[in-house]
């Protein structure tokens, strides 16, 4: 019989999960995984991007309903099927984004962080609870501070002071350092780890870092593609079986490429430098930090890590989305400032992630998205007008060439599949529909939700463009999409170059090791 009773508030919460099992569509997200977290432990959950990590937690929390699998809290089954019940059994989860209100205080933030909250908040009461929970709390912070002046360190701590404050006795952490300095990684996790061995909470803390878990952690269990691929006491693993277990492989184990990538590149002026590269990231820390890296004519070069160590600030920068700070860029052996009319000279083009978002507007016919590259050069322009039987030829040109399945050139881009939104922005930036081919591509995670099928074509299309003579900068979170299609794979860690090694000698331990920010080992 499943058990809704609340929560006794004191001591440490033991969680079990036995079974589980998700599917989204024809992705099958968990495969009968199981885990079990014991009371006032410290538990990692390692796992590449896409290994079903979040969604693990999300089904213990009761944000998605798996399809099958049961949960034990302290060693009796329980059934939550919303957050609610997650919160009544003592059962939280910090999340990766902040959930904390910026035009609040700490004490507010901290109040409404309440489940039993009322209505009317009976102020003095509850600061009085407010500053005798802050007497005795981890990371003492000023109720009246406002949070929109918080530094990104203290919004975490604020993070965790919520939970706290509501008394959860099970507590996940979604990647909790990814906007700390190292003191303050310590700093937080230090306090939490102390938390444990009192007795007062459990934490199972997602991370990608192995100084993490072997700093801080007791236990470690890893996910990789859905399926749990190994456990065990953080005292009685080493670095190499964790990276064995994430990528899929024997530790020191040399893997072939699936298929054999280009040989490098002749060495020559480089289709694409970057030296001494500084970008900024959301919070105003450097994201990418002194990045030196050149890409050769007719190559691929791979850019692998954990999301969110600089991969999408590179992207950002080298297609003029987001400002430079520092270092400098050349294509060609010229001096390269990302503009819309440099790219069009220098004639580099870009397929970043998410497409339809962030290459194509939405609303906009897919022959006017084919456009977006020379609707003011002729044969487009003529005079001072669009010239429409250009653009519709254009259009079907590009359509054909690149197999985009839609009703017509007239036809909104936003209704297409993912698949073919692909396709479209491919036919654009690949010179089907422009002057002159691409001499420089830049590549976000091209098939992110994809099918075979698409993904197939989209890496077909990667590599003719390599093939005649493109230099290529594939930036992935796949590990198998890179070690497919480049001849050399860089490995980010914290805006760093991690790693970097010719794909066909790629040791898998070792790439493991560099994306878990092991940087001393990886080398």
């Amino acid at each position: 019989m499943l058990i809704p009773a609340p929560h006794d508030p004191q001591g440490a919460a033991r969680v079990e999960m036995l079974g589980f099992s998700k599917r989204f569509g024809a992705l099958q997200a968990l495969d009968e995984v199981s885990l079990t977290v014991e009371a006032g432990s410290f538990h990692a959950l390692l796992g590449e991007n896409g290994a079903g990590k979040s969604t693990l937690v999300k089904s213990l929390i009761g944000f998605y309903r798996a399809d099958t699998g049961t949960v034990l809290v302290d060693e009796r089954e329980r059934e939550i099927a919303s957050p609610r019940d997650a919160a009544a059994l003592g059962i939280g989860m910090i999340f990766q984004h902040f959930t904390v209100v910026p035009g609040m205080t700490v004490a507010e933030n901290l109040a409404l962080a309440g489940r039993d909250l009322s209505p009317v908040i009976a102020w003095k009461a509850e600061r009085e609870r407010l500053a005798e929970f802050m007497r005795t709390a981890p990371f003492p912070l000023d109720l009246n501070a406002r949070v929109a002046g918080l530094a990104a360190g203290e919004k975490q701590k604020l993070e965790i002071l919520k939970a706290l404050y509501t008394r959860r006795r099970f507590l996940v952490l979604d990647e909790p350092t990814s906007v700390l300095t190292p003191l303050e990684a310590d700093e937080v996790l230090g306090q939490m780890k102390a938390l444990c061995r009192a007795g007062q909470l459990t934490v199972l803390i997602i991370t990608h870092k192995f100084r993490e878990v072997f700093g801080f952690c007791d236990a470690v269990t890893v996910l990789r593609k859905g399926r749990r691929t190994g456990a065990a006491k953080v005292a009685d693993t080493h670095r190499d079986a964790l990276a064995g277990w994430m990528m899929g492989v024997e530790p020191g184990e040399t893997i072939a490429p699936p298929a054999a990538p280009a040989p490098a590149a002749v060495p020559g002026t480089p289709r694409l430098a970057i030296q001494g590269l500084c970008v900024a990231g959301n919070e105003g820390l450097l994201a990418i930090d002194g990045l030196t890296l050149q890409v050769q004519p007719g190559e691929i070069v791979g850019v692998a890590g954990v999301s969110g160590n600089g991969q999408r600030e590179l992207v950002a920068a080298l297609t003029g989305a987001r400002p430079i700070a520092g270092g400098s860029l050349a294509v060609d052996g010229r001096p390269y400032v990302p503009t819309r009319r440099a790219m069009t000279a220098m004639q580099v083009r870009s397929l970043p992630e998410e497409p339809l978002h962030n290459a194509c507007v939405g609303h906009l016919s897919v022959g006017e998205n084919l456009a977006l590259r020379n609707f003011d050069r002729a044969p487009l322009r003529r005079g001072m007008f669009l010239s429409g039987a250009a653009l519709k030829a254009q259009a079907l040109a590009g359509i054909a060439a690149f197999k985009v399945k839609t009703p017509g050139p007239a036809a909104p881009i936003q209704t297409l599949s993912g698949g073919n939104v692909q396709r479209a922005v491919l036919a654009r930036e690949l010179g089907a529909v422009n002057d002159a081919p691409a001499r420089l591509l830049i590549v976000a995670n091209p098939c992110f939700g994809l099918d075979f099928q698409a993904t197939a074509e989209i890496h077909a299309r990667l590599r003719a463009a390599r093939d005649a003579g493109t230099g290529v900068l594939l930036v992935s979170e796949d590990l198998d999409e890179l070690l497919a299609l480049a001849s050399r794979l860089v490995v980010l860690s914290h805006g760093h170059v991690a790693l970097e090694c010719p794909t066909a000698q790629a040791d898998i331990s070792a790439i493991g090791r560099a994306m878990a920010g092991d940087l001393k080992d990886a080398a």
